[in-house]
């Protein structure tokens, strides 16, 4: 009953936080922090996508972003191509999902037999064919120069814009949490713990992973079109390993397996990227704020080693069991002294 009590209690802090950030832009207009707080969105689904791998699966990949940037050079072909309508993005987002999908499908099929860095290696050769493919293609990506593009009319407005972002990482929280709970996500888990014991089971564990970076692909090119859209501008940069090691930052930050320590972790790392870029502008000891930045995030790593979310979970779960000692021995004593 207390586990389920604790659940209840966690849903309803995640209802009370998406109301506070559905209700934001009308309490502050702020212009920047509806910026800042867009790219959290984004990043956080991309983030969830690669904990799906690294988190309830186990798999560690330093190829991640070319999913993304398929999706965001996706978008931006198809606005400049067909024009800036919302048949268009929805276009965009279908031939994302099955380019995403067919694409994580065969890097999946020839890569996920290999193990650990091993198979990370080849998904960051594969990612880097793709880098050097849209650098080299510039008739049509414009290689590192890039190209903008305009949006539809309904997504220029930067509050409509955050609506659908906030709404967008909702849905997919709800969708991975409802995916990793599943029959199917227990078995991932189960393979992120003891493959070789899972595979001795009878389940076709090839089946699961492959199943697992497709699904993983698709969120992050869907993430793509998102980031894409909120710069109307787009080049290879979307297809850098930095993009994969940022989320691989923001996973561990905010708790590895935990899907909502990617909002957390997305949160806290723009937040101090904004606020330490701020503070250059201001006083030269901030120069450096790369620097400052890593020191951040060592300081996380350190005080908090499964991640914020991670480890407030541990806490909270030793606090309750602690607790629960202490009411049971009371209650044994009472039926002693009776």
């Amino acid at each position: 009953m207390s586990r389920l009590k604790q659940l209840s209690r966690f849903k309803l802090t995640l209802s009370v936080v998406a109301v506070g950030l559905l209700m934001f832009p009308f309490i502050n207009d702020s212009r920047t922090a509806m910026i800042m707080l867009t790219k959290i969105f984004i990043f956080a689904v991309f983030a969830m996508s690669y904990d799906l791998l690294l988190g309830y699966t186990g798999i560690v990949s330093f190829g991640h972003a070319m999913y993304f940037g398929i999706g965001a050079y996706t978008v931006a072909l198809c606005l400049k191509a067909f024009g800036p309508t919302i048949p268009v993005v929805l276009l965009a987002a279908l031939i994302t999902i099955v380019f995403t999908a067919i694409v994580s499908f065969l890097v999946g099929l020839l890569t996920l037999r290999l193990k650990a860095h091993f198979f990370a290696m080849l998904t960051l050769a594969v990612a880097a064919l793709f880098l050097v493919v849209a650098e080299k293609w510039r008739s049509l990506t414009a290689g590192n120069d890039g190209f903008t593009f305009a949006i539809p009319e309904l997504f220029r407005d930067r509050l409509t814009f955050y609506i659908v972002a906030l709404v967008f990482m909702i849905l997919v929280y709800l969708f991975l949490e409802r995916f990793t709970q599943s029959p199917m996500g227990r078995v991932l888990q189960a393979i992120r713990e003891n493959e070789a014991r899972v595979e001795s089971l009878g389940y076709r564990v090839m089946h699961y992973k492959i199943t697992a970076n497709v699904i993983a692909g698709i969120v992050a090119g869907l993430a793509g079109i998102l980031y894409a859209m909120s710069l109307r501008f787009v080049n290879t940069s979307v297809f850098a390993t930095e993009l994969t090691l940022d989320a691989l930052l923001i996973t561990i930050i905010g708790g590895v397996g935990t899907l909502f320590g990617a909002i957390v972790g997305a949160a806290v790392i723009e937040y101090a990227r904004h606020t330490l870029m701020d503070l250059a502008s201001v006083h030269w000891i901030f120069g450096r704020w790369v620097i400052l930045l890593g020191t951040v995030f060592i300081l996380v790593v350190m005080f908090f080693p499964k991640g914020i979310v991670g480890s407030t979970k541990h806490w909270w779960e030793k606090r309750q069991m602690k607790k629960a000692k202490v009411t049971t021995s009371d209650k044994n004593f009472h039926q002693d002294v009776s």
